[in-house]
């Protein structure tokens, strides 16, 4: 790898690092916050269904505004959502007990932080705008080290400091985002104008290499013009919402087998750390293995894992089930990225990898609401249970449309 592709790659994993710090925070520690604060189990689950519903609803509108943007405008957009989730995070200091407007800021930051990861996943493609050749999996890999990194030092830190060590650190990760975004942006831009005069000096054209004529439809459109792929999702959204319950309900999963704050920030940690060696070195695997294999692979892992979580009786038992993770979201999420750039036109590319990110969201809202309620009716035994029956559906609807999607992309559309 060259030294400016090494830069700018190791820019981009950076840049995922931070932005899935941001997630580990004000997502996975979500429940630790919110209960510290006097919520129950209920009113949690509403509050990050009602933020997954509102990135739910804007997500059309992000994805079709941004498959016009090319690799800057989408950077630009990414730092006014950051500088949004950071004014919006000061509610967690202003409101300091249990209120509607507490709750409602963090509903906001999680759905800001949700719209922003379409346009991250599409940002590694956008960057070969650059004439560099952006590698998204170790990309992921650098956000699975920036998730592992703050859930193991949040667990310890709330233990020791309290609640609030939760928006002091989302405040610093944002801020670090917002500062990798900058710096990506001017690596681009540098990176940009050497590749434009190098090509001119060949006598070619550089607007020839931004053209994209591809032609643009709507989100209506576009499920409509691939309904297997759609199908499909759902699917991938029954392997994602025991992924959701997993990172949501953690604490009261680990509680229920006598876990503790601290324990369960390592069980996370430990779950992100052994995502990075798939990630990292997913341009090799794929050399031997197609998109569709690997997303089937991740369809029994996925499944593995939450049956295995069902049947814990200790948390030794939890902290092994996050083996599967190697080969369950480590492989989904870098394999399913790549599989939209493959089967999408560049025109499509941004709506594709908007409803795949659409699918986590409606998983997330699923989930919210479901795992609220099972547990203070029924505990986290019978939450993992219900998590591995939907999981498992998903994995089969995964295997019967998945073939389906390639047979039709090679049909002419109407």
């Amino acid at each position: 790898m060259e030294l400016k592709s090494l830069k700018l790659n190791a820019e981009y994993a950076s840049t995922l690092g931070a932005y899935w710090m941001i997630y580990g925070i004000t997502g996975s520690f979500a429940s630790v916050f919110m209960l510290a604060k006097g919520y129950d189990n209920m009113h949690i689950g509403i509050t990050l269904a009602a933020a997954n519903l509102l990135a739910l609803g804007l997500q059309p509108f992000v994805a079709d505004h941004m498959d016009r943007a090319k690799g800057i405008k989408i950077i630009d957009a990414s730092v006014w959502m950051t500088l949004l989730m950071m004014l919006i995070c000061v509610g967690y200091f202003v409101f300091t007990g249990r209120s509607f407007m507490l709750a409602a800021a963090i509903a906001v930051v999680l759905a800001v932080h949700a719209l922003l990861q379409p346009l991250l996943n599409s940002l590694a493609f956008r960057l070969s705008e650059s004439g560099t050749t952006v590698n998204y999996g170790i990309g992921r890999a650098g956000g699975s080290l920036g998730f592992s990194a703050i859930v193991a030092v949040l667990g310890t830190l709330v233990e020791k400091k309290g609640e609030m060590s939760v928006p002091v650190c989302t405040e610093a990760a944002c801020a670090l985002l917002i500062a990798l975004l900058f710096l990506t942006k001017y690596s681009f831009k540098k990176m940009k104008q050497a590749n434009d005069l190098e090509i001119a000096e060949h006598g070619g054209n550089p607007a020839e290499t931004d053209a994209d004529d591809d032609e643009r439809i709507d989100l209506r459109a576009f499920i409509r013009r691939n309904k297997h792929f759609f199908i499909m999702n759902l699917g991938i959204s029954g392997l994602l919402f025991s992924n959701a319950i997993l990172s949501n309900y953690m604490p009261q999963i680990a509680g229920g087998v006598g876990g503790t704050t601290e324990q369960t920030g390592r069980i996370l940690s430990l779950m992100a750390l052994l995502e990075m060696p798939t990630m990292f070195f997913i341009g090799t695997i794929k050399k031997h293995f197609r998109s569709t294999t690997l997303i089937k692979i991740a369809s029994v892992g996925f499944t593995g894992k939450i049956v295995v979580c069902w049947l814990a009786g200790s948390v030794g038992v939890l902290f092994a089930a996050q083996a599967f993770q190697l080969v369950a979201f480590a492989l989904l999420m870098p394999a399913m990225v790549y599989y939209i750039n493959e089967i999408m036109s560049p025109g499509e590319a941004v709506k594709g990898q908007s409803l795949f990110t659409m699918m986590f969201t409606f998983a997330t809202i699923i989930a919210s609401f479901a795992g609220g309620w099972i547990l203070d009716a029924s505990g986290a035994k019978m939450l993992t249970f219900v998590a591995a029956l939907i999981t498992a559906a998903g994995a089969a609807v995964v295997f019967m449309s998945i073939n389906k999607v390639e047979d039709h992309r090679r049909l002419p559309h109407d």
